[in-house]
């Protein structure tokens, strides 16, 4: 009989999901680091900036207290993608800045090309704290290793409609 003093009885669907997810933006930005953009894609990252691990210039982090979306298109330099995060080098205003975003922090990922787009959203667990814990600790991945304090996040595909230009 398996033992069961480490399991809850259910099946963590949601944190398995935002999991994934994002690895599939781990590859598709390991992709674009190592080949370029190909074709017209293009992509929208709207990310928290009071994360852990965000490293932004003191100046964009006074401007964007909260969230900020960046856009991954025609002049980016120096795209490293790590297990956890990636940096890139962005031209804000004609001054290239370096930033750190942990795939944690992504609140948004659209690809408005193909019309593909990801939304993570938090939400507090069941008697568990909420604001700025992990949600996912990074030894979640390791059997019966989960943290059940930890804030529930859920992917789900998001409407285009928001980053569509009005006409």
């Amino acid at each position: 009989m398996p033992d069961r003093s480490n399991s809850t009885d259910t099946i963590a669907y949601g944190r398995l999901m935002h999991h994934a997810m994002r690895g599939l933006i781990q590859t598709v930005l390991t992709d674009v680091a190592r080949d370029g953009l190909p074709g017209e894609h293009h992509f929208f990252i709207t990310f928290d900036t009071r994360h852990a691990g965000v490293d932004l210039a003191p100046w964009l982090q006074e401007r964007y207290p909260d969230e900020m979306t960046i856009v991954i298109q025609h002049w980016y330099d120096g795209l490293d993608v790590t297990d956890d995060g990636f940096t890139i080098t962005l031209n804000f205003g004609d001054s290239p800045e370096r930033l750190r975003v942990p795939f944690d922090a992504i609140l948004t990922f659209v690809d408005p090309s193909v019309e593909f787009g990801l939304r993570f959203e938090t939400a507090p667990a069941p008697d568990g704290p909420s604001g700025d814990d992990d949600p996912m600790p990074e030894d979640a991945d390791e059997p019966g290793q989960e943290d059940d304090t930890a804030p529930v996040q859920d992917a789900e595909v998001v409407s285009l409609d928001t980053f569509r230009r009005k006409t």
